[in-house]
């Protein structure tokens, strides 16, 4: 099964390192690409709206055909390891060709990659940074290969 992660904006340079590991690790269970779209928007001093709407253009042209798109927000879904693990699990049981994680910039995703995911998923009710919250996500890719695989990274209790 293959997973796409398209973010807004590069790693920092802070980050960039562990994002990079992590990405090597879950490529190890996953057929991973990651896409990245330049963040903010033309003109002088645009507002975040502005921003939102230029940034989820730019998003949806990036987005594969027949994927499920699961937007990262912090208003979605929460779900424990185990769940992100047998969600991922389903589509490849199902035939499903994958799933298109979106992290969005700095003012968040704009209305219409809302509108277009099939599911909003929250890796914390707390606001993120981007580059955290790509962060979270491959480790929990890379997690939710070893669960699925039986393999011992995972030390969470039996339905965490």
């Amino acid at each position: 099964m293959r997973i796409w992660t398209i973010c807004v904006g590069t790693p920092g340079r802070e980050l960039g390192a562990a994002i990079g590991e992590f990405e090597d690790r879950a490529a190890r269970y996953w057929k991973m690409e990651t896409l990245e779209v330049r963040a903010g928007a033309r003109g002088s001093d645009p507002s975040a709206a502005d921003v939102r709407t230029a940034e989820a253009e730019r998003i949806l042209e990036r987005l594969p055909e027949d994927a499920e798109v699961v937007a990262l927000t912090r208003t979605g879904e929460s779900w424990n390891s185990r769940a992100f693990a047998h969600h991922l699990d389903g589509h490849r049981l199902y035939g499903r060709p994958g799933s298109a994680f979106v992290i969005g910039g700095a003012f968040g995703l704009g209305l219409a990659v809302l509108e277009r995911a099939d599911t909003r998923l929250s890796l914390s009710p707390l606001t993120l940074p981007h580059d955290f919250a790509r962060l979270v996500l491959l480790e929990q890719l890379y997690r939710a290969g070893t669960i699925l695989r039986g393999e011992p990274y995972h030390k969470g209790t039996e339905g965490a």
